[in-house]
């Protein structure tokens, strides 16, 4: 632990721009604490009242991170005098509850879809006035009929829905489609990603793609590398090809005026070493197409992102309370805390990916005295377990905890796909969710009880 107290936030790693820790501090008491403005949310206090498993959603931090990703876009184009526009297309996907949602389009932010049930979404929004009709859509993913008929029908309300032709079969369904439409590039080229994969599916190869020829009202070149890209390089690289294939394909498709450049911004979701930021990131995106196409002499297309991970990942926070402990092995050096909620269950990324989370207590964060420790989830599965890799986790020791008091922990950045990719293995509950917005706290989804877990399966 720190020699100092004033120390305690630089070692939980907190109120840190780098690490988006920046909203979150200590109260003097030792309990965690976010900021919203002037308001202040005493974590341990809610846990107290709302139960744990607890999962909390702080829309204002969702709200700076697309504010500001529009504008850092904006102003390095004003900048560089870029001719085109920057639109941000927020991937639904990466997490289509409400609570994140509609802060999103609050700020000026427009969709990405991958499915019907996403694009049905938009519709139900759009028939209830929840957003400007200007707003604009990009359809990825594999077009079912019923999503292909959906996207025609949003367009003949006057929607601008982009549908992006994945494969042949799409090509020739959407030859007649009177709206914009876009197309997959599959770009054969490597990036250093956490998910980087051999082969992808998706899209035209760039050989196919030059060879298209005329495609009816092409308007977008897309493309998606990868996730959680480690490196600046890793987005600016494809950027480079992708403008190679754009002036190919403008020879036949002078309308073609926009580069969507998919997702793969990360989080620094461990919160070590150096992470690029978002500013330094754009920066290179916006001097890398201006360069090229000045150089090229050709028109400076239009810019999209859409970066879900980017913006989602650090608004909400898991929380758990530690049931008791358990030797890890005879000499007892590390324990086993076990947490009242699961890993495989609600945190998923933890059992599937091996993802590493910044971990932290949510109460007692100034005990001295720490062990050290690996996490253990409630379900009778022996993967249902986080250890950082096998390094350690520092929490306090239980045995200094007073009688009646708990241990709470924290994980954080906990926003993006965990909530769509929750399950319920062995029958465990969902954790309780809960908005933090504007100095109040909304219950977005109780805690399932048995019955409510036991309907789903068919009881």
């Amino acid at each position: 632990m720190p020699r100092s107290k004033k120390n305690y936030k630089q070692f939980w790693k907190l109120g840190q721009d780098e690490y988006n820790t920046q909203y979150f501090d200590i109260t003097p008491d030792g309990d965690l604490m976010v900021k919203e403005g002037n308001y202040q949310y005493n974590i341990p206090n809610l846990i107290k009242k709302y139960g744990s498993p607890l999962e909390i959603v702080f829309p204002h931090i969702l709200e700076n991170r697309v504010r500001n990703l529009i504008d850092i876009f904006d102003a390095y184009i004003k900048l560089y005098g870029y001719k085109g526009k920057f639109y941000y297309h927020y991937a639904m996907k990466v997490n289509q509850n409400k609570e994140f949602v509609l802060p999103v389009v609050s700020e000026g932010g427009h969709f990405d879809v991958a499915s019907v049930n996403e694009l049905w979404l938009v519709k139900k929004m759009l028939l209830e006035q929840k957003f400007n009709p200007k707003i604009r859509v990009i359809c990825n993913g594999p077009k079912t009929e019923a999503y292909i008929t959906l996207i025609e029908e949003l367009k003949a309300k006057g929607l601008t829905v982009i549908p992006i032709i994945e494969d042949y079969n799409e090509l020739e369904r959407l030859k007649n489609f009177k709206g914009e439409t876009g197309i997959r590039l599959n770009m054969n080229i490597r990036v250093q990603s956490h998910w980087d994969k051999r082969f992808n599916r998706y899209g035209f190869r760039e050989d196919e793609i030059v060879k298209l020829g005329k495609i009816r009202n092409l308007s977008v070149l897309h493309y998606h590398i990868s996730s959680q890209l480690e490196k600046v390089d890793g987005l600016v690289e494809p950027l480079k090809r992708a403008l190679e294939i754009y002036e190919k394909l403008r020879i036949k498709n002078p309308g073609l005026d926009t580069i969507d450049m998919g997702g793969g911004a990360g989080v620094p979701y461990e919160k070590k070493g150096k992470f690029y930021t978002g500013k330094s990131a754009i920066n290179k995106i916006v001097r890398t197409a201006k360069n090229y196409c000045d150089k090229a002499g050709i028109k400076h297309p239009n810019l999209i992102v859409e970066w879900g991970r980017y913006v989602a990942a650090p608004a909400q926070i898991t929380l758990y309370k530690i049931l008791t402990e358990k030797s890890v092995s005879e000499d007892g050096k590390r324990k086993w805390y076990i947490i009242d909620g699961s890993f495989m269950n609600d945190l998923l990324d933890t059992w599937a990916l091996k993802q590493k989370w910044h971990v932290t207590p949510a109460n007692n964060m100034k005990n001295r005295k720490l062990q050290r420790i690996w996490f253990a989830g409630s379900s009778c599965d022996s993967d249902d377990k986080y250890t950082a890799g096998g390094g350690n986790i520092s929490m306090p020791r239980l045995e200094d905890l007073d009688a009646n008091d708990h241990q709470y922990v924290a994980f954080y950045d906990t926003g993006a796909y965990q909530d769509a990719l929750a399950s319920h293995h062995c029958l465990l509950s969902s954790p309780a969710k809960i908005i933090c917005q504007d100095g109040e706290i909304k219950l977005a989804r109780r805690r399932e009880t048995s019955e409510d877990v036991g309907k789903q399966f068919g009881w």
